[in-house]
């Protein structure tokens, strides 16, 4: 057989998941569970959640069987490559025998990468992007508590950092690496009471990329279609009540397992444009990634229609679209207006433009911190170009089911920072 005769993806790998447990009450055994693994001394990673209660709650059900509880609360939104080095250095220092990260993809993330740094001894964590570069595969014990529905970090081989050692060029990198996998994943719907309105919005556009893109994806990966599919159809069913009715378990729990099986999906069935879209804006400017997901979500589903009409006619039916009397084209249209109203119900806004950035602070080079919320974020052509060359080397690009250039990414681009549905 001619080498051109293969497809793009001709061998697929089906990746592992974690043991988890899910429902109402699950971290009420966080202490049993870190107990049972043999966890002594662990080390809580998260962002804080300061005035949540969440992390006081946990640290007194842990240690309540007697295990000791050090604190690392300064992951920060999209982690930081120093923040994964600061949590590796208190663990080591420490003493530490296991992790729970608490919160969402930012603190998961934040304490996967410090596992990669702990096995290899405090190598940088920015010579571990891309696939499988662990190599040494025995990393601490890591229980997983999610406080929001969005990231499915919990269950998925992949993280994702922003390396902060050039500050005029910043870039978000996604490692995937089944050595990071989460020990446990924890997902009790009633941590999600207190996350509020506009990150539960945010967060539920993250699982609609998560769905979306294995399920238009290039890899085809069959295994992943019916879990992509079924988390559509739970987050259009059941976003808008999480939004606004912050209380409402039925919704709460729903949104838990949809953004669980797109993670799932995601997992061995990989991702496209809207993710790229997302890493790029988020390294540039740190604004949150499901929030970018969501606005960039319409544009690049319009983007792939050529590709995969049949795909998204079927996401159409999902998202509760009668289609019975469309077209295929027709549908797979619908789908994008669908996304649209959904996204104005929950409080999208409507492109990058009218959000504000967390900018670099240029005057402290040396420690790659960055300062807090800055000016608008720019939207003139350099921008643009910057941010579709980003997309370009993001290594969940291949799989979007379209052929893609820095040309053909800039209109795209720039309806996102410009324009408006």
């Amino acid at each position: 057989m001619e080498l051109n005769q293969i497809w793009d993806f001709p061998i697929k790998e089906f990746h592992p998941f974690p043991r988890a447990l899910l429902g109402v009450g699950a971290h009420d055994i966080l202490g049993v569970e870190a107990k049972n693994l043999g966890m002594t001394r662990v080390l809580f990673v998260t962002t804080g959640l300061r005035g949540s209660g969440i992390i006081e709650e946990l640290k007194g059900k842990v240690e309540y069987q007697g295990v000791d509880v050090v604190v690392f609360d300064q992951v920060e939104s999209n982690p930081k490559d120093y923040n994964c080095m600061d949590a590796a250095a208190l663990y080591t220092s420490e003493k530490c025998d296991g992790i729970i990260s608490i919160g969402g993809g930012s603190a998961h993330d934040a304490a996967k990468g410090a596992r990669v740094v702990i096995a290899h001894d405090g190598r940088n964590i920015n010579e571990f992007e891309g696939f499988s570069k662990s190599t040494n595969t025995e990393n601490p014990p890591h229980i997983a508590v999610s406080t929001t529905a969005g990231t499915g970090s919990e269950t998925s081989w992949a993280y994702v950092i922003t390396n902060t050692s050039d500050m005029d060029n910043p870039k978000k990198w996604v490692g995937f690496d089944d050595a990071v996998v989460t020990t446990l994943a924890l997902d009790d719907p009633l941590l999600y009471y207190s996350c509020p309105q506009h990150f539960t919005a945010y967060c539920g556009f993250d699982v609609l990329a998560h769905g979306s893109e294995p399920f238009v994806s290039r890899l085809d990966f069959e295994p992943s279609l019916g879990n992509a599919l079924y988390s559509i159809e739970l987050t259009a069913r059941y976003l808008r009540e999480a939004t606004y009715e912050p209380r409402n378990l039925e919704a709460r729990s729903k949104m838990m397992h949809a953004q669980y099986i797109a993670a799932q999906a995601f997992n061995s069935g990989g991702l496209g444009l809207v993710h790229s879209t997302s890493h790029a804006v988020s390294a540039f400017f740190d604004s949150h990634h499901g929030l970018n997901n969501a606005i960039a979500l319409p544009r690049v589903w319009e983007y792939n229609l050529p590709s995969r009409y049949e795909r998204y006619a079927r996401i159409a039916t999902a998202l509760g679209v009668d289609t019975r009397n469309m077209t295929t084209v027709q549908a797979a249209d619908a789908a994008v207006e669908e996304a649209i109203r959904l996204s104005k119900d929950v409080g999208i806004p409507d492109n990058f433009g009218s959000l504000r950035s967390d900018s670099y602070d240029k005057n402290r080079m040396n420690t790659g911190k960055y300062e807090g919320r800055g000016d608008s974020i720019p939207t003139d052509d350099k921008t643009v170009h910057a941010i579709a060359e980003h997309m370009m080397g993001d290594y969940c690009t291949p799989g979007n089911p379209r052929e893609c250039t820095v040309e053909s990414l800039v209109p795209l681009v720039d309806h996102a920072f410009n324009k408006s549905y």
